[in-house]
């Protein structure tokens, strides 16, 4: 065998990886778009209202927790500058 015949088998066979690849790609993006536009179409339109974060004083955090960790923050951003 020749140099330029395994070149050509070499450069074939990778055509044909590329090519299948490059179809297989499609073929999945065709089918995930296809799914989300049948899932948006039947889906109820349920809306959910926006959840509000919680406050530390819901949480029963006391004003004298928050107070101490305020200043032990403010005391190490001084120390550590």
């Amino acid at each position: 065998m020749d140099i330029g015949a395994v070149l050509a088998t070499a450069g074939s066979l990778m055509l044909t990886g590329m090519v299948g690849v490059f179809v297989f790609l499609s073929i999945l993006i065709g089918a995930v778009t296809i799914m989300s536009n049948l899932v948006a179409r039947f889906s109820p339109a349920d809306v959910a209202a926006p959840v509000k974060s919680p406050s530390f004083k819901s949480q029963g955090v006391p004003n004298e927790h928050i107070a101490a960790i305020s200043a032990a923050i403010a005391q190490y951003k001084l120390n550590n500058k």
